[in-house]
């Protein structure tokens, strides 16, 4: 049971490395793409953005599949469909094909997170699942900062076209991989000694949970309004990022997939390291809110230097700047990530709840890749104005998890007699 379920979050953390490589060759493929269908800048934040919409706008509804036909299914359906439509990209010469392409990817690429969180509260306990989360969730700076060097080296030897087909092809690997390895636990496993699955909540008459009643809630919309400001920034790395490197700071594709790398290379152990004290201050014996806020609103916070990158004209500090920024985020999403299984009223809402969250951080990649988009072409090519803005996103985000979020507890079902008493508390010393 040990065994397998660590099997289980090394698949998950695959499947988000893949996710992540494969929604980032873009970005590192976007120089050449510009020259070979001779389009601008504005044009090309239009072509990003496009992945963004349908990803935002499936997450809700990908979540309310998960939970229904359970996360062995969903999981691989998902990889294998976004993996079909990032080979179909290398067939596109037009920016239509191309947005086309991006808006298929977006629609498989929704059910990961939501998949993968629904994994880990099913398989870990609350004292577990930071750290669960955070390794799974660093397939996302793993996925970004090697799609930099190999994206770089296979556009150099072979075109930009073979990069979307070969990082599609293993996509479809670990689809075959999933089916082979992967196991439901058993119900023996989950009475046993090994028991990581929360015991579900017992519904009362006249309670019932509906997706209209989880929106009664001021913490959810605080996960969705904190997520928001946080992904804002991450997909900054993602999407213009390694355009930002090449044409204001000077980097060849070679340095591009060296130096490049080091934001992403940071805030692997980041996220880790946010898994390992959200859980350790829990298990120390803090309040799951306590912990969680802290890890939060702290990462949040200090993430807001990636401001300074646009003061500095040195290279070193410049790097250093978006390093911190990029590990301070990981740090707070290992704990963002755990909210969903920490909030469920019932284990059947987690990937429910993570869609929801979801779709609301994903709106900034839609907001992160069309403003900066029409920022340069309004500005001639500076990236000031959007990297003061995201340091700005950077504060409205600990705002929110600190005040907006309340006690971090399953939500209270409609019909429970506690539901007022909790929704009046503050979020304040809990």
């Amino acid at each position: 049971m040990r065994k397998m379920r660590w099997m289980v979050i090394f698949l998950c953390f695959l499947a988000i490395a893949i996710n992540y490589v494969d929604r980032a060759n873009l970005a590192v493929a976007a120089p050449q793409i510009q020259k070979a269908l001779n389009i601008g800048p504005a044009q090309m934040g239009l072509v990003m953005s496009g992945f963004f919409w349908t990803y935002a706008l499936m997450q809700m509804p990908f979540g309310w599949f998960i939970d229904k036909v359970g996360a062995r299914i969903a999981l691989p359906l998902a990889v294998g469909w976004w993996s079909i439509f990032t080979a179909l990209t290398a067939a596109t010469s037009s920016v239509a094909g191309m947005f086309g392409c991006r808006l298929m990817l977006g629609v498989g690429e929704a059910g990961a997170y939501p998949a993968c969180a629904k994994l880990v509260a099913q398989w870990f306990k609350p004292a577990q699942r930071a750290f669960a989360t955070s390794i799974f969730d660093s397939g996302s700076r793993v996925g970004s900062a090697l799609s930099i060097p190999i994206v770089a080296l296979i556009i150099s030897g072979f075109g930009w076209e073979a990069s979307f087909v070969a990082t599609g092809a293993v996509g479809l690997l670990w689809v075959l991989g999933w089916f082979v390895i992967y196991r439901n636990p058993s119900r023996g496993d989950l009475t046993g000694e090994e028991n990581t699955t929360p015991v579900p909540r017992e519904k009362t008459a006249g309670q019932n949970v509906t997706w209209a009643s989880l929106f009664r809630h001021r913490t959810l919309w605080g996960m969705m309004l904190g997520f928001f400001c946080l992904n804002f920034v991450i997909y900054f790395f993602i999407t213009w990022f390694p355009s930002y490197l090449v044409q204001t700071r000077g980097f060849s594709l070679k340095s591009l997939g060296t130096l490049g790398m080091i934001p992403a290379l940071i805030s692997i152990p980041g996220g880790w390291l946010g898994g390992i004290v959200s859980d350790a201050l829990y298990k120390r014996g803090w309040s799951l809110t306590k912990s969680r806020k802290t890890c939060m609103v702290g990462g949040m916070l200090l993430s807001s230097i990636i401001t300074l990158s646009a003061f500095t004209t040195s290279i070193y500090v410049m790097l250093a700047s978006f390093g911190i920024a990029y590990g301070s985020l990981a740090f707070a999403a290992a704990s963002i990530w755990s909210l969903p299984g920490d909030v469920a009223p019932t284990p059947d809402y987690v990937a429910s709840i993570s869609g929801i969250q979801n779709f609301a951080s994903n709106l900034a990649g839609i907001v992160i890749t069309t403003f900066t988009g029409f920022m340069l072409a309004l500005t001639k090519g500076s990236f000031t104005i959007p990297l003061i803005v995201a340091g700005g996103f950077c504060f409205l985000g600990a705002f929110s998890y600190l005040v907006i979020v309340g006690k971090i507890e399953p939500l209270q079902i409609p019909g429970d007699q506690s539901l007022d008493v909790a929704e009046s508390q503050g979020a304040g010393g809990r």
